[in-house]
């Protein structure tokens, strides 16, 4: 037996709530009957997508630790939830799902005012809603009409990245304070993203293995999954790293290793980005509109290239799922050539004789 809940505020009237009732009771006992008489709309999709995956139940989690661990990430759920709330659903969402075409799709992705990145990205949720609307055999097994849509340039960047060389890598470490001078090393050094450095914990640290253990990332102070299931990986200490780690760790011992002193909890990105990495960059005479956080992965990818570390050691080390992220070239990586490559990037980044920081 079945139990079944409706809201009351999408369903005030008992009318409303009875007719509703026996929709579900027709598509759950006659599936075929209720396609016969009853023209799913791309809305139902959604709405039957959106409370399995959870998505408002994941975006409205505090700050903190995720509570949801089996399901989408927060970025995710946030970014699915904007998607279709911003786009898919004013778009397709009174629209039957019979009559919903592969050119239509394609015409209305491709005059979203958005980038090619994130047209892709409603691109591959439009597939996912079909998959799971055929899933819940609101339609018939068919080819996916998403498969035909095909979108060129989407992984091709709108702006040349921009990295530093090794002299204002260290010129912009000068120029910081603490623990935002630390924090920027460590960017520069492993080729993190902003949301692993963030989230990272000194038990994620084995200085006697010499080795770092990248396993969560905060967005929007949620902490959960990294990016990729390659994403979550060891990166190796270099020992003039690990020394200036352990200088750190003096004052800062246990949890994160980067603590809020407000919140005890994770720092916002963002905000570092705007108050403190922005006006560095000015003080150095680096400007530009793609000055921010993801300047450190970028630069750190470049060093590699530069000390001539093979591809397969560069993918490792980026903790990318495909080498063609990389650069399109396939490879493998040893744990010591990944030692090497990246110990060479480390004495580029950091001085010999590391200047003082000062206040921003």
């Amino acid at each position: 037996m079945r139990q079944m809940t409706l809201s009351a505020i999408e369903y005030p009237t008992k009318a409303k709530a009875l007719l509703r009732l026996q929709e579900d009771v027709l598509r759950i006992n006659d599936p075929k009957a209720f396609r016969a008489h009853n023209k799913p709309t791309f809305g139902l999709v959604i709405d039957q997508f959106s409370k399995e995956e959870r998505l408002e139940e994941i975006v409205k989690q505090p700050p903190g630790v995720a509570t949801f661990t089996d399901g989408f990430s927060w970025s995710t759920a946030a970014g699915y939830r904007s998607y279709l709330k911003e786009h898919i659903r004013p778009k397709w969402g009174d629209v039957p799902l019979a009559d919903i075409k592969a050119l239509g799709i394609l015409e209305w992705v491709k005059s979203l005012p958005l980038s090619p990145k994130t047209r892709a990205h409603v691109r591959a949720l439009m597939h996912l809603l079909f998959e799971r609307a055929m899933l819940w055999e609101l339609m018939e097994p068919q080819r996916n009409p998403v498969e035909l849509v095909k979108l060129r340039g989407t992984s091709r960047r709108l702006k040349k990245p921009q990295i530093l060389s090794p002299e204002q890598a260290q010129a912009l470490v000068s120029k910081l304070r603490e623990p935002y001078r630390t924090m920027v090393i460590v960017a520069m050094c492993t080729g993190m993203r902003v949301s692993e450095v963030l989230a990272l914990r000194w038990e994620h640290i084995d200085f006697e293995a010499g080795v770092m253990l990248v396993q969560q990332g905060v967005v929007n102070g949620r902490i959960g999954k990294v990016k990729t299931e390659a994403s979550n990986d060891y990166i190796p200490l270099d020992p003039t790293f690990a020394q200036i780690l352990l200088d750190w760790k003096r004052d800062h011992s246990t949890g994160l290793v980067f603590p809020s002193p407000f919140t005890g909890g994770c720092y916002y990105a963002g905000v570092i980005q705007q108050q403190i990495l922005k006006p560095a960059f000015e003080k150095i005479g680096v400007s530009g509109a793609g000055l921010g956080w993801h300047v450190f992965r970028h630069t750190y990818r470049s060093l590699l290239d530069e000390t001539g570390a093979p591809v397969g050691v560069q993918q490792k080390l980026m903790r990318h799922s495909n080498v063609a992220t990389t650069m399109n070239v396939y490879g493998s990586a040893s744990s010591k050539a990944r030692q090497q490559a990246n110990s060479k990037v480390v004495q580029m980044v950091i001085a010999k004789e590391m200047p003082q920081s000062v206040a921003v």
